[in-house]
């Protein structure tokens, strides 16, 4: 106890003895370690594999320090003492519990951390893989139909003809955007332009059109092609009095996008959207989770569907090529 009065080749003999047995049984420890990562990796319940790691590392430490300290401890000075048998067990396998629990509670932390990244990555890849899938389900029946309308054109009208091969050309260009790039609010607009465009060629001449945009808008920021699936369906249903309305308004932030178009009363419940807005819906709450509003309403003769997004700040920079830049031009 009083290791003062003890000769000083023995006191630096069980110092270093201590300091060896210390390093030997953190070798102990992470040998362990390996051991369990390796063979109880699949315990699905922590609980039970922490109380079984601690468990082997209580009887590792008890063993060890009775077959290293506990001879020296005998062998040495006045020989073994009842507190020497006491502090060799406890003290040693407080400080190994407490070198477990500071170590291993890092280890399944990064772990945890590991796992959580690793499972964000694989759902921002599904994500994106659903948003491309969304997007690439956008309008493949209304390329059908303009091929349709060009090839008829061909016959009648050869300028017409090159004319909607130009507009039809730039509405495939612009699906290159990457979906997670923001686009001006000048962009979708632009788009939605050659497509009405488009459709003129194809509708009936009593066609009554309206389409009111606020300026205001223009500079705003928002994914690609989410105002397109509105016009698409309008244009896919009209009937009727056979009239289409279409407002864009910005009010405090908020961009409103508003399509009404009038239909036949017998197709009315085919009027309330298909796969289309349904896409639409889904893209929403990929890409403006608690950001937007998307409501549809039906009448007898009319149909509307109503959009409202709160765009946030642009994380990404925009595309303007200088081909969208000549295009913008051309517009004006």
């Amino acid at each position: 106890m009083k290791f003062w009065e003890r000769p000083l080749a023995l006191n630096i003999w069980e110092f270093s003895c201590c300091i060896l047995s210390g390093y030997l049984m953190l070798s102990i420890h992470h040998r362990l370690y390996r051991y369990f990562d390796k063979h109880w990796s699949e315990e699905n319940n922590y609980r039970i594999r922490m109380l079984r790691e601690l468990g082997v590392i209580s009887l590792a430490t008890i063993l060890f320090q009775n077959l290293t300290l506990l001879p020296l401890a005998a062998f040495t000075d006045d020989g073994l003492q009842w507190y020497d048998l006491a502090d060799i067990n406890l003290i040693p396998l407080l400080y190994s519990l407490i070198y477990y629990g500071v170590s291993r509670t890092n280890y399944f932390l990064q772990a945890y951390v590991n796992n959580k990244i690793k499972l964000q990555e694989v759902m921002n890849d599904q994500l994106q893989a659903e948003l491309k899938f969304l997007k690439s389900q956008l309008h493949p029946h209304f390329i059908f139909n303009a091929l349709n309308t060009i090839y008829f054109q061909m016959d009648e009208d050869v300028s017409a003809a090159k004319k909607s091969v130009e507009q039809f050309s730039e509405l495939l260009r612009y699906q290159l955007y990457d979906q997670q790039q923001t686009v001006s609010i000048r962009h979708e607009i632009q788009y939605l332009d050659s497509f009405i465009n488009l459709q003129k060629v194809r509708a009936s001449d009593k066609l009554v059109l309206n389409v009111q945009l606020d300026p205001a808008l223009y500079d705003q920021e928002v994914y690609p092609l989410l105002l397109f699936p509105l016009v698409e369906n309008a244009f896919k249903y009209v009937g009727g009095e056979y009239w289409i309305n279409i407002t864009a308004t910005l009010e405090k932030d908020t961009i409103h996008f508003v399509v009404e178009n009038a239909i036949p009363k017998i197709t009315m419940s085919a009027s309330a959207g298909g796969i289309g807005l349904e896409n639409l819906r889904r893209r929403l709450q990929l890409l403006y989770p608690g950001k937007h509003t998307f409501d549809i309403s039906k009448t007898e003769r009319t149909f509307k569907a109503a959009l409202s997004i709160q765009p946030e700040p642009v994380a990404y920079q925009t595309v303007t090529t200088e081909e969208d830049e000549d295009q913008m031009r051309h517009h004006r």
